[in-house]
């Protein structure tokens, strides 16, 4: 079987859910993506919470794929953060160690994304902070294009609304910041509504990630999944690239997964 990951980002870095066989699954954490990627098999496919492709431009609401998605999420819509244009991604010059290095930056990108979208738009604080871990993916795929064709971008709660028959989830992961039980329940009973291993739910957490981490890396787990068996789509369709011919749509599985 091939060995298949689901991916999110989390405070060490990433955490993966990794399945090798029907008895085989695991969960890892890595501070850095490259080396998530060389601890596992070269064909190893794999699928991560984070956007992947930067467009010169962007239309309102985001990438294609945020907007191609969008609809699915109903309440949790929320969730999905329109991620700018590459020159206002790249203006991330990190690290930035105080608040003023990162209020200066976020200014930058700010601008920079006004500047490359219509209408014009800022970048939300929530989308800033996540700058570096796109960067990280991106200079990896231009770097290394052959691993486009087994690296792909997912989300989450768009995922969990397929998985789960087409219905958003009710509740919240998280309120206030803390751990919401009923909305990590509801997706735990999704996740073990498709099988999945109950160790990954069940085995100590690494350190530096959150239980909302594992989940999401766990749904990340079940688009791979569907991908491997050829019932999973990207959106929008057909699949579209940025500049550099890294894709930029956000795979899920079909509707009769």
């Amino acid at each position: 079987m091939r060995t298949l990951a689901g991916v999110d980002g989390c405070r060490r870095g990433w955490i993966a859910a990794i399945e090798r066989g029907p008895s085989d699954a695991g969960l890892a954490v890595s501070s850095d993506f490259s080396a998530l990627l060389a601890a596992l098999p070269r064909d190893a496919l794999v699928v991560v919470d984070m956007p992947i492709g930067l467009p010169e431009r962007i239309g309102g609401g985001g990438r294609s794929a945020e907007r191609a998605v969008a609809p699915l999420l109903g309440r949790r819509r929320s969730s999905l953060f329109p991620i700018p244009a590459r020159a206002a991604v790249e203006a991330w010059d990190g690290p930035h160690p105080d608040e003023a290095g990162r209020a200066a930056a976020h200014r930058r990108a700010s601008s920079l994304a006004r500047a490359a979208s219509k209408p014009p738009r800022g970048v939300s604080r929530q989308g800033f902070m996540l700058f570096p871990k796109i960067l990280e993916i991106d200079r990896l795929l231009r770097a290394e294009p052959g691993l486009c064709d087994r690296v792909f971008e997912s989300h989450p709660e768009a995922a969990f609304a397929v998985l789960n028959r087409g219905s958003a989830m009710t509740h919240a992961k998280k309120r206030m910041g803390r751990p919401h039980a009923p909305g990590l329940e509801e997706r735990r009973a999704v996740l073990r509504s498709h099988a999945l291993a109950l160790g990954l739910l069940a085995a100590p957490r690494p350190a530096g990630a959150g239980e909302d981490d594992r989940i999401d890396a766990c749904a990340m787990l079940l688009v791979a999944r569907a991908i491997a068996a050829g019932r999973a789509c990207p959106h929008p369709q057909p699949l579209q690239r940025d500049a550099h011919g890294i894709p930029v749509a956000i795979w899920l599985p079909s509707a009769a997964l």
